[in-house]
């Protein structure tokens, strides 16, 4: 195969990071003049990835309600309101530090103060069009999209899903005893969704799961969390490292592996074509003009008519499993519960650096042996922090849902669902970062998120093996 040596770039845009007041004025205050890469208006509109204009105007800032309750019921609620006077989108929400992060527009933001008049914020982003022209592979890069196995090529850029499918099936051409890739389903829009089974034969060379039980990563249910997609690719390419290095180790007696890449192929491909921070699927809905249903809200546990409209980013449709990805995943576990007892599930998330566990429907439901996944979810964190110094939080998943506030933010989760009827630990990881760059995480830091991932994932299965053998 022809491979060329790809540039690898620093993708970090400084941001302004100043706590300030409003009234203020707002010329001037989201310029962002420190970047890596030519500005976006620098370049021909017919070589930018998508349509950049779209995200004119538009920023990502962080505002503080600590000090003003009713400002963050505000926050939390109206995007399910559709509020007609402020036009803004939700990306993160740090209850136990009384913040939330929003893109907005200037316009609205002034509005919002009038509402709010000691609201305070920080500019986490920007410039949002240059912040995610970056995220695009460079045109350098873009030139090779040669599905190469080596991580230093592949892992140096984010990489679409035509270019992720055919590493998947190089990987299983060069690794055909352990890997195998295998199509579950389609999508509304007739795209694949696929699963990559990672097992090693027994060594009577048959392929009987016998006592094994299996561990299941996933990413990339929210379509525009790119470094999740990435990070159960690189956990792929890091559990076949580890089996040629150690291929007498317990662990492959024991266990086998799922990963899902990419749960939600026609967001993910939407994110490279048409709108980098979609987050829903493409299907269509009952409003003739909203298309997507989340799907992380579309799963048969708890599940409510969300009270967000058809339009909104948080909507769970008009029935569980409605969403194509969670039926077609939950339709298979059904037809291969037998050799696929679930013991470990590790979905992926971003961002915030946070290890959530059951339930996130509720906070005054208790999880069954709530103590080991406490000790669990702990471990995770100090394998993260072991592998890279990076600090990850540990909290009930209803509270980083606000659950309690709004019942229907924590229903009809995947990480509810799996727990309660197929796995015996279950786990969402929201990855880096804590806001600096958010859903636009640069590409250079594809690989460091990956090794935490993987040191996440040797835990669990260390933990799992050894629980076994008591």
């Amino acid at each position: 195969m022809n491979c060329i040596k790809l540039i690898s770039l620093l993708l970090i845009q400084l941001v302004v990071t100043h706590q300030i007041q409003i009234p203020f004025d707002f010329n001037g205050l989201f310029s962002s003049k420190d970047v890596t890469r030519p500005h976006y208006t620098s370049v021909d509109p017919q070589y930018h990835p998508i349509d950049l204009s779209q995200y004119n105007d538009k920023h990502v800032v962080r505002i503080d309600y600590s000090n003003d309750p009713d400002l963050g019921k505000y926050l939390i609620s109206s995007p399910l309101r559709g509020d007609a006077n402020v036009h803004f989108a939700k990306w993160s929400h740090a209850s136990n530090l009384k913040t939330i992060d929003i893109q907005i527009d200037k316009e609205s933001l002034a509005k919002l103060h009038e509402m709010f008049p000691s609201m305070s914020f920080k500019v986490i982003v920007g410039d949002l069009a240059q912040k995610i022209f970056e995220t695009y592979p460079s045109q350098v890069n873009q030139l090779n999209e040669d599905p190469v196995v080596a991580n230093e090529l592949f892992f140096k850029e984010y990489r679409s899903l035509e270019t992720i499918d055919a590493w998947l099936d190089l990987l299983q051409a060069t690794y055909p005893d352990i890997i195998s890739v295998e199509e579950i389903g389609e999508t509304y829009e007739h795209r694949k969704y696929k699963v990559v089974h990672f097992t090693v034969p027994s060594s009577e060379g048959n392929d009987d799961h016998g006592d094994r039980r299996t561990v299941v990563v996933s990413g990339g249910i929210h379509a525009r969390e790119w470094i999740s997609t990435s990070s159960v690719l690189y956990s792929i390419y890091a559990l076949i490292e580890f089996y040629k290095n150690a291929p007498d180790s317990d662990i492959w007696s024991k266990l086998d592996f799922i990963f899902i890449p990419v749960s939600n192929p026609d967001g993910y491909e939407y994110t490279w074509t048409t709108d980098r921070l979609w987050r829903k699927n493409r299907q269509p809905t009952i409003h003739p003009k909203c298309f997507g249903i989340d799907i992380d809200h579309s799963y048969d546990y708890h599940w409510t008519r969300s009270s967000d409209w058809a339009c909104g980013e948080e909507y769970s449709g008009e029935a569980p499993f409605e969403a194509f990805e969670s039926q077609i995943w939950t339709e298979y576990l059904n037809n291969t519960n037998a050799n696929h007892k679930i013991w470990g599930y590790i979905d992926l998330h971003s961002y915030s650096q946070e290890i959530l566990y059951p339930y996130a429907f509720s906070c005054n439901e208790q999880p069954r042996d709530e103590e080991n996944l406490l000790e669990v979810a702990w471990g995770l964190a100090k394998a993260i922090r072991m592998q890279s110094g990076t600090s990850y939080n540990v909290l009930p998943a209803c509270i980083d849902r606000d659950a309690d506030l709004m019942p229907d933010l924590g229903s009809g989760t995947a990480l509810d669902y799996m727990y309660h009827h197929r796995a015996d630990y279950a786990f969402q990881l929201k990855l880096r970062d804590t806001g600096n760059h958010g859903f636009l995480l640069p590409a250079k830091y594809i690989e460091p998120v990956g090794r935490e991932v993987v040191a996440a994932l040797k835990y669990l299965c260390n933990f799992l093996v050894d629980e076994q053998s008591q």
